[in-house]
């Protein structure tokens, strides 16, 4: 299977340069904007990859790397790392955006609440400085990350749900190295890994790094389907499941305990490493066990700061059954060697002192205010979600697609994320993943979730489809 072809609808585009003078790198730019104007590039598609259009084209991949830059600073594509380079429109492709664009509301990204301000971490600091033998953060550490901070990590876990201590926990720099762990440990070459049908972007970039096959699961209102799993299984013979089965990325799915015990006796059945994805978890706090706690020596659990805390930090902590973690700090040492101990440092006494629980509690609050702001804005029934998400699943009406609806609603100046983003496998849906927690204030997300109502009502241009 070809990875890169099937995870997600692509346009194979190789461009004329004959009558675009100048630079090759302006040159594509020009001729990406001409082919945008004359509807050979519909706005929504995504372009080939940086490496294949270089290959395509007789270049290297600086000069097609300079050209997307060009495009992107004249507003006919937006880049996004681990989903791909799409077609926006711009004013060269005929396609200005309004008004309101000029200050766009971005609603595409999970970022979380800043609620650590300088005081507190100026704070923080001045005691590490304090500390004896402060120079120590700067020399090289246990590739699983020192006892003390992997001590923390342990007790950040067990909040969770599920029994951890310091043996079991590794510290990496943050949920996608360890996704990358992972992966690296636990598969060679061409080994089917599974996900949700719909999943993380950083799954499916991983795949294609480490030459992995990834196959997509069916799912449901709860998540990844037994059934379909067990199929997946018999069918492909994977080594690894990843899920994320709190919150799911992007459909905000809660998976129910009885279908986590399922999922994990049909991982366990045809021996498949579970790697669970739990960035969101923490955010509820009544929520269902962990999905590795129903099968401890067969599961992966990772608990990252980034969503809970503050991105910057960098700092995720990872379960491993006790007979393994050994293999995952050597894929740790392959990759960084160890995360960086001055912000695993920032992150345990955060854990020890209270300042992570406080920041916490103080994002569970405000993703309950900017959810019901959602509700009372968008249509009944128009969305899926969690009280605790910081995103949701837009569904789209009539013979809107996800990716055109993306594309208008940019026009109209909102950032959000269509579901070809999230594809692994088969058809996207109708639908848009909305981030409520990106916009700064309430007041600016209420603008752009109004501005997303105004495009469900609007006419759709069927130039617009993604083909």
């Amino acid at each position: 299977m070809d990875v890169n072809v099937n995870i997600v609808t692509m346009t194979i585009w190789t461009p004329d340069l004959k009558g675009h003078k100048g630079p090759r790198y302006r040159a594509i730019a020009d001729a990406l904007a001409s082919d945008i104007a004359s509807g050979r590039l519909a706005i929504g598609l995504r372009l080939p990859t940086h490496r294949d259009l270089a290959e395509a084209l007789g270049v290297t991949v600086g000069t097609v790397s300079r050209a997307y830059a060009e495009a992107d600073k004249r507003g006919l594509i937006r880049g996004e790392v681990g989903r791909g380079t799409f077609v926006l429109g711009g004013e060269e492709a005929g396609a200005e955006p309004s008004p309101a664009a000029t200050s766009r509301i971005d609603m595409s990204l999970n970022l979380p609440m800043r609620d650590i301000d300088d005081r507190m971490l100026g704070a923080t600091l001045s005691g590490i400085a304090g500390r004896r033998g402060l120079s120590g953060l700067l020399e090289y550490q246990p590739q699983a990350g020192s006892l003390r901070h992997r001590a923390a990590g342990a007790v950040w876990i067990t909040r969770a749900g599920i029994e951890a201590h310091a043996g079991q926990v590794l510290v990496t720099s943050g949920a996608q190295h360890a996704m990358a762990v992972l992966l690296a440990a636990l598969t060679g070459p061409a080994d089917v890994v599974l996900a949700e049908r719909l999943a993380y972007p950083g799954v499916r970039a991983l795949a294609a790094l480490l030459r992995l096959e990834l196959r997509g699961v069916e799912i449901d209102a709860e998540g990844l389907r037994p059934d379909a799993l067990e199929k997946a299984c018999r069918t492909f013979k994977p080594k690894v499941l990843y899920c994320c089965p709190t919150i799911q990325n992007p459909t905000a799915a809660m998976m129910s305990e009885s279908r986590r015990r399922k999922i994990a006796a049909i991982a366990k059945a045809h021996g498949v490493a579970i790697v669970e994805d739990d960035s969101y978890g923490m955010l509820a706090p009544e929520r269902p066990r962990p999905l590795s706690c129903f099968a401890p020596d067969a599961s992966f659990y990772i608990c990252s700061l980034s969503k809970t805390i503050a991105p910057g930090l960098r700092i995720a902590y990872l379960r491993a059954p006790a007979a393994r973690v050994q293999q995952v700090a050597s894929a740790i040492s392959a990759t960084i060697w160890m995360a960086a101990p001055l912000m695993a440092e920032i992150a345990a006494r955060w854990i020890d002192d209270g300042t992570a629980e406080a920041s916490l509690q103080r994002k569970r609050q405000e993703t309950l205010c900017r959810q019901e702001l959602a509700a009372a804005v968008l249509p009944a029934g128009s969305f899926s979600s969690h009280p605790y998400s910081y995103h949701l699943w837009l569904r789209l009406q009539g013979s809107w697609r996800s990716a055109a609806f993306a594309a208008r609603a940019w026009q109209r100046g909102v950032l959000v994320t269509p579901a070809e983003s999230f594809l692994v496998e088969g058809e996207a849906p109708a639908a848009v993943r909305v981030c409520l927690s990106a916009p700064p204030t309430r007041a600016q997300l209420e603008q752009g979730l109004k501005i997303l109502v105004e495009t469900l009502r609007g006419d759709h241009d069927p130039g617009m489809s993604v083909v």
